[in-house]
């Protein structure tokens, strides 16, 4: 099981969640991205990120909300092919 940062997230970008990863697994790039992503091959599940997200856009992968499903690929997207990751945030 991995954490994946869903759509409450977009244009929020606060980085609470930055700031308690112990594994530095949450990324963006500045002036790029609209949103955080969370490296799924890096992710340990401490679930430390959950919390600290103010907005409650992190979820377990297991328990991402239906309807917002679409992001557990787009956080893994990110890391292999960022601009199709980006495409797939709507604007």
């Amino acid at each position: 099981m991995t954490y994946v940062i869903t759509s409450p997230c977009i244009d929020t970008m606060d980085q609470s969640c930055v700031d308690v990863c112990p594994v530095d697994c949450i990324h963006f790039e500045e002036g790029a991205d609209k949103t955080l992503y969370i490296d799924p091959d890096e992710c340990i599940d401490c679930g430390a990120c959950e919390p600290a997200c103010p907005v409650s856009a992190i979820f377990p992968d297991d328990d991402v909300p239906e309807e917002e499903s679409i992001y557990t690929e787009i956080n893994a997207l990110w890391y292999t092919d960022k601009e199709a990751a980006r495409a797939k945030i709507p604007s």
